[in-house]
C-alpha cells in the first residue's frame, strides 16, 4: 500500500458504516503513517514519549522571595530519534527583563530571572556563561547525541527571586504567603508530532510536560508549613505530635478536621523546633510539581473512598486566611467534587491521594494543588472550585498539550462545573460562558474550536478553549445516553491517560467507545464555521416545526402551553440535525389547541432569540 492510500485509510473511523471522515492537517496524517498514533482511537504500535524523573532540593525565603536550589533530571529518551539537543523551560523567566509577556507587569516585579550557577550533563559540565537562555526557553547542545532508549543525568544548581506582585499563576500572595510553580527548570517535551516544544511561555497559553516521578526536599523557615503536589514522607519530622496526628486523621476519616486553627497559629507549635525544616515529598506519575507555604493559614482536611474496590481514599484540604470567610466551605465543595467526579462524572476513581485548595491569587490548577482566590459569591466560590479540581482529569491524568490544544482540558473543566455544580447546592445553574458564545458566534473573532490555542487571543481564545467545547461535549452526551457517553469516554481515559493524547485521539476514542461515527457531529462543532440559531417555523395543535438558520446543531428544547394552560416540555438532542436537514417536525399528541411555544434552555445558544417564542391569537 503506498503511504497517500495507507494514510487515507488510518483517518477512518473504527466504524465499518462511516459514512465521513475529519480533516487531519498533513503532519498529524504523518503520527498515523509512522504508527505512533491510530484510527482505532489507541496509540499506535509504535507510539513513544520520552519520561524525566526529578530529584529537587530547594530552600525558599519568604522574608527575601529567594529561591534556591538544586534539581537532579534523570531524562529517558525513549523516542527513535538520536537527540543533538537538549530543550529546557525556565518559567520564571516570564518576569525577565525584556522577556516577551502578553500582559504588562509592575516594573517592581521585572527580575533578572534564573540565574544558573551550574548545569552538568552526565557529569561533565557545561560552561553556563555560554547558556543561550531565550525567555523561558534554554536549548542546549549536547557533545554527544542521546540515542534511542538512553538516559541522560542533568544537574542544575540555580536561583531566582519569585514576583512580589503581577502575580501570573505563582508568586507572593501576602506576607509570609507564598505559592511557587514552575520554580526549577525543567527539559520541555519532545513528542511524535512537533519534536521539541519550542512555543515560548508568555504567561497566556497554558503547559505541556511530560510525565515522571518527582522527589522535593523544600526547606523553609520555622513556623512555615508546606504544602505540594505529592505525599508528605516526614510529617513526624516537620509537624509537632499533635499536629501530625490531626493530618493522619484527617487522611482516614470521612468527616471535616481542623489540622491547624486559629488558635494553633497563635501558639506557634505547629512545625519542629528548628530555625529552618526540610519538608519531604513524593509524587509518581505526574506532569509538574508545586508547593505553597505560610506561617499563617487554616488548614482543613477531609477524606473519603474513592476507589471502593481497594478502599484508596483521597483526602481533599482547604488551606486559607481566617479573614476570607468564603474559604470556610471550600473543604465541603472540594470533597463533594472529588465524590462526583468519582462516581458521577465523569464517573472515574479520583486519581490522586489528595487535593489541596490555596487561598492565593489566581485561578489556576496543578497535579494535586489548586491556587483559588477568594471570591465575593457563593456561588462562584462553587464553580471555581469544582472548576479547578476537575482539571485533574484533563490535563493532568491524561497528558494533553494546554498549549496547543486549551480545548482538550478547559472544555472539559466547563462541562464539569455545569454539572457538578448543581450536585453542591441544587438551586445554582452555572451557564458559564453560553451568552458570550451566542452573540459572538460568526463575528470575526469566532473561529473553530480546532484553531491552535497559540493562535488565539481574547474573546476568541476564551470561546473556544472554555463554552463552545464545554457545550460540544454536554450535546455528545445528550445524544448518546449517560450509559453510552461514559463508555465512550471511559474508552478516552483508557486508551490516553498517562500519555500525550491529540485531538484525533480524542475524536476517534470516542466514536469507537460509542460504536458510532459521530464525525458529523465533530466536524460541524469543532470544525466548522457557522452559528446556532434556531426558530419556530410553523405551529399546529399537530406539530410544530422548527428550523435550523444557522447550521451548528443544538438541542431543540420546546415549552409548549396549550390553550387549557396545560404546558408540556419537549427535548430532542442533536441527532435530528444529523442528516443534514434544516428543519424538523416535532409532533404533538392530543391535537389540543395551542396559545405560546417557547424555544430555548440554559444550555443552547441562540444567535437570534427573536423569532424563539410563537403566541396563538
Amino acid at each position: 500500500m503506498t503511504l497517500k492510500l495507507l494514510a487515507a485509510a488510518l483517518i477512518l473511523s473504527t466504524s465499518a458504516l462511516a459514512q465521513q471522515t475529519l480533516p487531519v492537517p498533513l503532519n498529524l496524517q504523518a503520527t498515523f503513517a509512522k504508527g505512533t498514533r491510530s484510527a482505532t482511537g489507541q496509540p499506535g504500535p509504535n507510539y513513544w514519549q520520552n519520561t524525566a524523573d526529578y530529584d529537587i532540593n530547594v530552600s525558599f525565603d519568604p522574608a527575601t522571595r529567594l529561591v534556591k536550589g538544586t534539581v537532579d533530571i534523570t531524562y529517558l529518551n525513549n523516542s527513535p530519534d538520536s537527540l543533538r539537543q537538549i530543550w529546557f523551560k525556565i518559567y520564571p523567566n516570564l518576569y525577565q527583563k525584556g522577556g516577551a509577556r502578553a500582559a504588562a507587569i509592575k516594573p517592581e516585579d521585572v527580575s533578572e530571572g534564573v540565574q544558573i550557577q551550574q548545569l552538568s550533563i552526565n557529569g561533565e559540565a557545561s560552561d553556563v556563561a555560554k547558556l543561550r537562555i531565550d525567555g523561558t526557553n534554554m536549548p542546549l547542545s549536547l557533545r554527544k547525541a542521546l540515542g534511542p532508549k538512553q538516559a541522560a543525568r542533568v544537574s542544575v544548581a540555580y536561583s531566582y527571586t519569585l514576583n512580589k506582585g503581577s502575580h501570573m499563576r505563582t508568586g507572593e500572595v501576602e506576607e509570609n504567603a507564598a505559592f511557587v510553580a514552575y520554580f526549577f527548570p525543567r527539559i520541555t517535551v519532545y513528542d511524535d508530532i512537533d519534536g521539541w516544544n519550542k512555543f515560548a511561555y508568555n504567561g497566556s497559553q497554558e503547559f505541556y510536560n511530560d510525565f515522571g516521578n518527582f522527589k522535593a526536599a523544600i526547606t523553609v523557615p520555622r513556623n512555615f508549613v508546606v504544602w505540594a503536589t505529592g505525599d508528605l514522607q516526614n510529617a513526624e519530622q516537620v509537624l509537632t505530635k499533635k499536629y501530625a496526628k490531626r493530618l493522619r486523621d484527617a487522611e482516614q476519616k470521612d468527616g471535616y478536621t481542623t489540622v491547624i486553627g486559629p488558635e494553633d497559629i497563635a501558639r506557634k507549635d505547629i512545625t519542629a523546633p528548628n530555625a529552618q525544616n526540610t519538608w519531604r515529598f513524593e509524587a509518581r506519575n505526574v506532569t509538574d510539581f508545586v508547593f505553597a507555604t505560610t506561617d499563617h493559614y487554616i488548614w482543613q482536611a477531609t477524606s473519603l473512598v474513592v476507589a471502593p474496590a481497594t478502599k484508596r481514599r483521597t483526602r481533599v484540604d482547604a488551606v486559607y486566611n481566617p479573614k476570607h470567610k468564603d474559604f470556610e466551605e471550600v473543604a465541603k465543595f472540594g470533597r463533594k467534587t472529588v465524590e462526583a467526579m468519582s462516581y458521577t462524572f465523569p464517573k472515574w476513581p479520583f486519581p490522586y491521594s489528595h487535593e489541596t485548595v490555596f487561598d492565593g491569587l489566581d485561578q489556576m490548577e496543578y497535579p494535586m494543588m489548586v491556587n483559588d482566590n477568594p471570591l465575593d459569591k457563593r456561588e462562584d466560590v462553587i464553580t471555581l472550585t469544582d472548576h479547578e479540581i476537575f482539571h485533574t482529569m484533563f490535563p493532568f491524568y491524561m497528558g494533553t498539550n494546554e498549549t496547543k490544544y486549551g480545548w482538550m482540558d478547559e472544555g472539559w473543566a466547563t462541562i464539569g462545573e455545569w454539572l457538578i455544580s448543581p450536585l453542591i447546592e441544587p438551586s445554582m445553574v452555572d451557564e458559564y460562558g453560553v451568552e458570550p458564545y451566542a452573540r459572538a458566534a460568526a463575528t470575526e473573532v469566532d473561529v473553530p474550536i480546532t484553531t491552535l490555542s497559540t493562535q488565539q487571543t481574547g474573546t476568541a481564545f476564551f470561546l473556544n478553549s472554555y463554552p463552545k467545547p464545554g457545550l460540544g461535549y454536554l450535546y455528545v452526551k445528550d445524544m448518546l445516553g449517560d450509559e453510552l457517553f461514559t463508555k465512550a469516554l471511559h474508552t478516552y481515559i483508557r486508551n490516553w491517560n498517562g500519555r500525550h493524547p491529540m485531538p484525533y485521539d480524542f475524536f476517534n476514542s470516542m466514536n469507537a467507545g460509542a460504536g458510532q461515527n459521530l464525525n458529523w457531529f465533530w466536524q460541524r462543532w469543532f470544525f466548522d464555521g457557522s452559528y446556532p440559531d434556531l426558530a419556530l417555523q410553523s405551529v399546529t395543535p399537530a406539530a410544530i416545526t422548527v428550523a435550523a438558520k444557522g447550521t451548528k446543531p443544538v438541542p431543540v428544547d420546546l415549552l409548549v402551553t396549550f390553550a387549557d394552560n396545560t404546558t408540556q416540555k419537549i427535548h430532542r438532542s442533536v441527532a435530528v440535525w444529523q442528516a443534514g436537514n434544516t428543519s424538523v417536525v416535532v409532533p404533538l399528541e392530543g391535537g389540543k389547541a395551542v396559545k405560546k411555544v417557547v424555544l430555548g434552555s440554559t444550555y443552547v445558544p441562540d444567535n437570534n432569540k427573536a423569532d424563539n417564542v410563537w403566541e396563538g391569537k
